[in-house]
């Protein structure tokens, strides 16, 4: 089955165009199910088969979310088998579609993302590493920028040095798919952004294209600033898990409790359908009964 995996990856990649992140969790999820059935052919796999390895992935602990995304990758592999011609019937027709549980993003508040901001311009308390004055100002840089402008991890750490149009305040960046968008940067992490691109010589593309490229050159990856940003959490004290997707969700949580419009939030954010952004609106009610319950009387 592992060559029938592969060509459906690289259907998702060349003909669908998705990120070579998506195509990785695709890929990642169905050699699981490979593994579970075991030396199979794709052309003798059955209905039963998807149903005991939802029941296995359970027994193993995985959430419910977890599971649904594993049977869409299922679904999607069956689909692609009967087009290329491999089956002749869809063996997952039946499976019983699995709903994930929603799951509410999570967002910091205002004063907590001050504390978050304001934590990476101070050296390691603890001396675990000594950190360069480059070292905060893009740690600085970063977080401003995640928080200002809403961007996914995978769109930072792509930046380029032209990406970023200091004087009008904008940045430019590939989404899902390979879709650009254009989103507004604020002016406290423009500062940042200057102090960072000042100190670190970017001011143009001779010092490497990557705009937060280290001392080799090469962009910083994804799991870099996921453990810059724990470790700045653990400086401020936020004992909560913060992730570079907490500031995303925390961009446009505080946008929407100031009255931005959704649509506009939607854009920012780079949502192909206004549903996936319509999820904010209830964190604010959920904040608005948060309110209504420490406040009221009788609540």
């Amino acid at each position: 089955m592992q060559q029938e995996i592969e060509s459906f990856a690289n259907h998702l990649a060349v003909e669908r165009q998705l990120s070579p992140n998506t195509v990785a969790a695709y890929r990642s999820d169905l050699d699981s199910f490979a593994r579970y059935v075991g030396d199979r052919r794709a052309d003798t796999l059955v209905e039963a088969d998807v149903v005991g390895f939802m029941e296995h992935r359970k027994g193993k602990g995985d959430a419910e979310s977890s599971i649904a995304r594993k049977v869409s990758a299922i679904r999607m592999f069956a689909r692609f088998l009967c087009a290329e011609g491999v089956r002749t019937d869809d063996f997952t027709e039946a499976v019983e579609s699995r709903r994930a549980p929603r799951r509410l993003p999570h967002a910091l508040s205002g004063p907590k993302v001050k504390r978050l901001l304001a934590s990476s311009s101070t050296r390691d308390p603890w001396g675990a590493r000594r950190r360069s004055n480059l070292d905060l100002l893009r740690d600085r840089a970063m977080l401003e920028l995640l928080y200002s402008s809403g961007l996914r991890v995978s769109e930072l750490v792509a930046l380029r040095v032209g990406d970023l149009d200091m004087e009008r305040g904008f940045v430019r960046c590939l989404g899902k798919g390979g879709k650009e968008r254009i989103v507004p940067v604020g002016q406290v992490a423009r500062t940042w952004m200057a102090a960072y691109v000042e100190e670190s010589g970017r001011r143009s593309s001779h010092a490497g294209p990557f705009l937060f490229a280290g001392a080799t050159g090469a962009a910083p990856s994804r799991q870099a600033v996921w453990k810059m940003i724990r470790a700045q959490a653990r400086r401020a004290g936020i004992t909560e898990r913060v992730t570079p997707h907490t500031l995303r969700h925390s961009f446009a949580t505080h946008l929407l409790g100031g009255g931005a419009d959704l649509r506009a939030i939607q854009e920012m954010l780079g949502h192909a359908r206004i549903t996936t952004t319509q999820i904010y609106t209830h964190v604010d009610r959920e904040q608005l009964k948060r309110v209504y319950r420490d406040a009221h009387p009788r609540a």
